[in-house]
């Protein structure tokens, strides 16, 4: 019952990365069109193409470190799945390591699909211009890495 709800939370996880990415690239064509103003200066929709990890970091314009990235990424999804399977963890455990693993492999897609993952989300508050962008995936992931870390160790529900 508990690997369900990791399932169905990596699998809502994935889509919705995906539809999120498809809606704002594609049908918005934010990467012509510019900035997209959503909630300004709170979020915008910025185009950005991450050939790194989180916000540019570790960047590769080699295949080689495309490789390594995606290679990495599985071998993470393998590791929180094998521990998650081991134990008996809770209920928000599961969910928490399916969003990590949702966002992951959505990540991965978008490196096997165009060599990069494709971000657009950009948030700016009180005066700062953050330059960094983001996407949905990377969301679930710092949830779903969140989520397993402050509920290790919690009685299962």
């Amino acid at each position: 019952m508990r690997m369900r709800s990791l399932f169905w939370a990596g699998f809502w996880a994935f889509l919705l990365d995906q539809a999120s990415k498809y809606l704002v690239i594609y049908v918005m064509d934010v990467a012509h069109r510019g900035n997209i103003d959503v909630l300004p200066p709170l979020l915008r929709f910025r185009y950005g193409e991450n050939r790194g990890i989180n916000f540019g970091l570790f960047q590769g314009e080699s295949d080689a470190s495309r490789w390594v990235l995606i290679v990495l990424s599985l071998v993470i999804c393998a590791v929180v799945l094998i521990w998650l399977s081991r134990g008996k963890p809770s209920r928000l455990m599961m969910i928490s390591g399916g969003l990590l693993i949702g966002g992951a492999l959505g990540n991965v897609v978008d490196r096997l699909l165009y060599g990069y993952v494709l971000d657009f989300l950009n948030m700016s508050c009180c005066g700062i211009d953050n330059p960094f962008v983001f996407n949905v995936a990377d969301i679930f992931i710092f949830a779903g890495a969140a989520g397993l870390i402050l509920l290790d160790g919690k009685k299962p529900s």
